[in-house]
Parts: C-alpha cells; structure tokens; sequence
C-alpha cells in the first residue's frame, strides 16, 4: 500500500463497524469501479469471529480482484489466516512486533498514532508501513479521539520521514483539501463515502476531484 512522497495521496476506505454484507457487497463495488482506491479497511466492531470471516470472504475478492489492497482492522490473527493483504491495530491491540511475526514480512502493517509524535516515531522506527493520524475532524468513526489532530502534524511528518501517513476522523469532500496540501498520502473515509446522498460512487468522483484541486 505504498505511496511515493510527491503528494500523491489516495483513498483509503474503511467499512462501517455493523454491515450486511451481500448488500454493502453492492456499495463497495460501486465505489470502488468510481475511481481510485488504494485500500479497503474492514472494520467490524462486536461481532463474532465466524461473522468477521464471512465478510472476508465475501468482500476480499472483489476488492483484491481490482488491484485495491484488503486491510483487517484489529485482528493480525485473523488477516494472516485469511490471507489479508495488511492489518491495521491501534494502541490497545497489541504491539507491532506481535502483528507483523503473525502477518510474515510481505504484508501491511500500520498503526493508530492519534495525534502523538512520539507513537509515530516508535511505529515507524518498528517498520510500520504506514502511520495513521487522527481525528483531524469531529468524526463518529474516532469518537473516542482525546483532542484533535493538528493539520501540521501531517506537514511536520511528510517533511521527517518518507514513511506514509493516514488522516482519519471526521474527513469530506469539502473539507479534504488541507489535508492534502499538507502532504498526507491517504485519506481515510467511511461515513462520507458509504452515507452520501449521491451514493458512493459519486463521493469517490467527488473526493477525487477535490484530492486534485487541492495539489
């Protein structure tokens, strides 16, 4: 899921936390085949094991199938036992050095850094692939974020390291465009895609048209 530094930044869809999947199957190909995406987050929230499989097994392959990378979030077990292409874990889901000898050295591995540098720091020291910072925006898919991210954050790490940074929490169309200035690799975006009014393939035509008028 690399991108290179030259402000390239793309899409990084992450799923709602409760789906139905033959349905969402549906909205996810239509965003996808709108135009392009880097990565597909399925995020899941309290729900069993065998349900999490399920989904896998139903939206892995279309997403796989169109060259967009399938990314778990939480579960390295799981994402190595179903051949994810990457986990995504957060502070509290354990330490990078235990997903990555479940995951082998060939997948992705990136990790919630909130609004801290020094998180950031020590993930990407670990070999992280990517860092994700956030929420820049009020946002119910980080309802949880203690204090909102900084738009410099993002223009301090482009400048530091050439490892890829995710904004998350809160991010539109309309909002987007700072974000991409600073030099952000990956926007993050699920409510905005999956509940805009025009349905999610015009929100991903629209994020990329303000993604390129904000270069």
């Amino acid at each position: 899921m690399a991108s290179p530094k030259n402000n390239a930044c793309r899409l990084y869809l992450i799923t709602p936390p409760i789906i139905e999947v033959p349905a969402f199957a549906k909205a996810l190909s239509a965003a996808l085949d709108a135009g392009d995406v880097a990565a597909v987050q399925l995020r899941l929230k309290d729900c069993s094991d065998d349900v999490i499989r399920d989904a896998i097994k139903n939206l892995q392959p279309l997403v796989q199938e169109r060259d967009v990378a399938f990314i778990l979030n939480d579960r390295p077990d799981l994402a190595a036992k179903m051949g994810c292409d990457g986990v995504h874990i957060g502070q509290s889901d354990g330490s990078y050095g235990d997903a990555r000898r479940l995951m082998g050295e060939d997948k992705s591995i990136g990790v919630t850094c909130h609004a801290s540098r020094h998180m950031a720091i020590e993930a990407a020291e670990a070999g992280a692939d990517y860092v994700a910072f956030g929420a820049f925006f009020p946002s119910s898919t980080k309802p949880e974020a203690d204090e909102q991210a900084p738009i410099e954050l993002l223009s301090w790490w482009s400048e530091l390291t050439e490892v890829p940074v995710v904004a998350i929490g809160g991010i539109t169309p309309l909002n987007c465009g700072p974000l991409v200035a600073a030099g952000v690799d990956f926007l993050a975006v699920a409510n905005a895609v999956w509940n805009y009014p025009r349905g999610p393939g015009p929100a991903i035509q629209d994020f990329i048209a303000a993604i390129a008028a904000a270069k």
